[in-house]
């Protein structure tokens, strides 16, 4: 057999074997993160006890789960409020996350039904749970955690910024849309939770950082696809992580020609990972996942905002923490 035919049959076997364990870890990735909100606690796994959730999570094989709208909230199949003594999460995050192999989980702070919870196969240190104070309430709130690989410190920050078009507690909501309150408010809970993170440590730009979640805002990296006036609130809250912190933003970096959206539409990239350069140097791989079980599916029943499985989409970041 000649040489070149040997390598075609090697090159065969291992495409074959990518096709099958495809999720399974390369030697140099030695943390694997997991980032999703995951809409209302996964409303569209309560019908099947999370069972598709669970096989998905485990097909990732992820070291670090951030799952944003972390907590039940609507019966099963209905747009109707659960009691709260009903609702399965938060409170059993601990086994649900046993189900996809980790053990330690953690809750963000938050003022009302839509948490961030971190889930990990490595213990998790929480640093502080985030709220914000008398001057700028951060509505979903934000939690700041750390865990150790390989004798390593990485922060983790998880964030959800408020949703609307008018800022948080408008007295008059038409005219907060008039002048793009959201936008501006949405700016204001991101520099309260940059300053009250990465903004508190010195040299944290040399350090390992990862900043993600629901930032429900565009960027100006992706405004060719936007169109925004240079001046558009839009912008606002990437401009200020651009201008104020060492982060980097992962997707955008690696695929600089490519616009990778995050939402069912696909028309907005609104879901995103954050991290200051030692940390993005480690990368050895990062995409927005869409597949056959993430790709977004309109409720057939077409209830206000309910997709199937979420309308949002998760991203999977691989590092070589060695």
């Amino acid at each position: 057999m000649n040489m070149i035919r040997r390598i075609s049959i090697f090159m065969a076997a291992v495409l074959t074997a990518a096709m099958f364990f495809g999720c399974a870890k390369p030697e140099d990735t030695t943390l694997r993160l997991l980032h999703w909100n995951i809409q209302n606690g996964m409303w569209d796994g309560q019908n099947d006890n999370y069972d598709r959730f669970v096989n998905f999570v485990k097909a990732q094989n992820p070291d670090v789960c951030v799952w944003c709208e972390a907590q039940s909230i609507w019966k099963t199949d209905s747009d109707q409020k659960m009691d709260k003594e009903d609702r399965y999460l938060v409170d059993n995050w601990g086994e649900l996350a046993a189900r996809y192999g980790h053990n330690y989980w953690a809750i963000g702070g938050h003022r009302d039904n839509y948490p961030q919870v971190i889930t990990s196969k490595y213990p998790i240190n929480v640093v502080s749970k985030i709220v914000g104070d008398e001057n700028i309430i951060v509505a979903h709130g934000a939690a700041w955690a750390t865990i150790d690989v390989n004798g390593k410190t990485v922060n983790i920050v998880a964030l959800h910024t408020w949703p609307h078009a008018y800022a948080y507690r408008a007295e008059d909501v038409e005219a907060s849309k008039a002048e793009q309150g959201g936008d501006k408010y949405r700016a204001k809970e991101v520099q309260y939770v940059c300053e009250h993170t990465i903004g508190t440590v010195p040299g944290a730009e040399n350090q390992y950082w990862m900043m993600m979640g629901d930032f429900n805002s565009r960027s100006r990296v992706d405004n060719d696809q936007y169109g925004y006036a240079d001046d558009d609130p839009k912008l606002l809250v990437h401009d200020y992580i651009k201008a104020n912190t060492p982060y980097i933003d992962v997707i955008k970096a690696k695929y600089p020609n490519e616009f990778k959206p995050t939402t069912g539409s696909k028309t907005a990239r609104i879901d995103y990972v954050y991290c200051t350069k030692p940390m993005y140097d480690r990368i050895t791989y990062a995409d927005v996942i869409w597949d056959e079980y993430t790709t977004p599916v309109r409720d057939p029943k077409k209830r206000s905002n309910f997709w199937r499985h979420s309308e949002h989409m998760p991203i999977l970041v691989g590092f070589d923490m060695r």
